[in-house]
């Protein structure tokens, strides 16, 4: 637009920026230039009085807002549209047009603001010049001078009367109030077109959330029937429970009578089985006419020989003979258990303790070495100190500590396994049964001492 503003009047600039706000509410938000953005967010009756400065600026340098804005001057005077020169018509807009759509889905056109010029017939005068017609050629980049009002028009002298001025100053208040009467007209018209489609949008939403309700009743009733179906079939299933739970007592009950008949048969057959064999025990001893029996079977039983028993050792030999202890010492895993007062008071009784202790360690090393055996030596009373080679040389000493030698030996043959040949060197008959009783074979005292004193 080669015009500067200055030269355009303040009606003319009021009616070109009330078609700027216009436009900018009926545009799509893509479409607004950057520095009237803001100015969409205001209310629409505020558009044109808040944004003026951004509107003007925007009409003169954006062609493109200009086109668009021109394109809502024609919609809102068709009949001016036909007769400023060069102006397109609304079949010749483009089809990139974004008010083409809304246009054409409104119910019905609106009417034209009641300020529009009314159409002429095609016989009347050329229409008078109007600040309508001027904002049209002001769009359209054509000469907009020739159509404003001669009161108004600047090469009129101005009127030097108060009166006129003050009508002149009435006219322009009563201009501007009906473009802001108009301005508030296209924004009640945009507030109107957004109801309407907000209201399309609720009937859409309405008519799918029907559709979602019919379809969850469809499947409730659904589910209803499924859930009546699996109680029929839990019904049929029940009555079939009760049938089978009466059959099965039946066979019980059926089952017991059975049983009770079976034991009264085997109560018959048994008592008479008792009468048969008490009747021919009867006829029995009737035919072989036995007399009473005078004597019990505890007063036939004689007494035993009073005849002490010989102990009998390997392939015959006595438990006197030192060749017995060679024997059983060679069994595999021996284990020889000696008490060692009792050996040594009948072979050494003329020495001290110390030594008698000394030559039975001594004696018992040199069997564990001939033989192989386990060799364990017990004394009553407290630890002394025994010989070093004799203790290296096989041969377990033990002292009875708290109780005698006896139990020692009787605790060291219930330690051993069942099966393992432990020989016991004592002349004690307790300590002898009770060791036989636990499975260890007992050599006297004199046998040892016999052994030693051979070697």
């Amino acid at each position: 637009m080669s015009a500067a503003s200055p030269e355009v009047p303040a009606a003319l600039r009021h009616r070109l920026v009330g078609l700027a706000a216009r436009t900018v509410g009926e545009l799509e938000p893509t479409l607004v230039p950057a520095p009237l953005r803001r100015v969409r967010a205001f209310a629409p009756a505020k558009r044109a009085a808040s944004g003026s400065a951004p509107l003007w600026a925007s009409l003169e340098a954006d062609a493109g807002f200009r086109a668009r804005v021109a394109r809502t001057w024609r919609h809102a005077y068709p009949d001016l549209a036909s007769l400023v020169g060069g102006v397109e018509d609304d079949d010749e807009r483009a089809p990139d047009d974004p008010r083409s759509a809304e246009v054409a889905t409104e119910p019905a056109a609106e009417p034209a603001p009641e300020s529009a010029a009314p159409a002429l017939p095609l016989s009347a005068d050329p229409p008078a010049p109007s600040w309508d017609a001027a904002a049209g050629a002001w769009l359209h980049a054509q000469d907009w001078s020739v159509w404003v009002p001669q009161e108004l028009d600047a090469a009129e002298p101005a009127s030097t009367d108060p009166a006129v001025a003050r009508l002149r100053t009435r006219a322009e208040e009563l201009t501007r109030a009906l473009e802001e009467s108009r301005a508030q007209a296209a924004a009640l018209t945009d507030e109107v077109a957004t109801t309407r489609r907000e209201l399309r949008r609720l009937r859409s939403d309405a008519d799918r959330a029907r559709a979602q309700g019919r379809q969850a009743a469809q499947d409730a009733q659904a589910a209803l029937e499924e859930a009546r179906a699996a109680q029929a079939a839990a019904a049929d299933a029940q009555r079939v429970a009760a049938d089978d739970l009466r059959a099965a007592r039946a066979e019980r009950d059926a089952a017991r009578a059975e049983v009770r008949v079976a034991r009264r048969l085997a109560d018959a057959r048994v008592r008479l089985l008792l009468d048969t064999i008490v009747d021919a025990a009867s006829g029995l001893r009737t035919e072989l006419a036995l007399p009473p029996a005078a004597d019990l079977p505890a007063d036939l039983v004689a007494p035993e020989p009073d005849a002490a028993p010989v102990r009998v050792g390997s392939r015959g030999r006595l438990v006197d003979d030192p060749t017995l202890l060679d024997e059983l010492l060679r069994l595999p895993r021996a284990h020889l258990v000696v008490d060692g007062y009792n050996v040594t008071k009948s072979a050494f009784g003329g020495l001290t303790l110390e030594l008698q202790r000394r030559h039975l360690v001594d004696g018992l090393a040199s069997l564990a070495a001939r033989t192989g055996a386990e060799v364990t030596c017990c004394f009553d009373g407290r630890p002394s100190p025994m010989p070093t080679a004799s203790l290296a040389r096989g041969v377990r000493v033990r002292f009875s500590v708290g109780e005698i030698a006896d139990d020692l030996i009787r605790r060291l043959v219930r330690a051993e396994p069942a099966g393992r040949v432990v020989v016991v060197v004592t002349s004690d008959q307790e300590v002898t049964h009770d060791v036989e009783a636990d499975g260890a074979y007992v050599v006297p005292s004199a046998t040892l001492v016999g052994w030693l004193q051979r070697r």
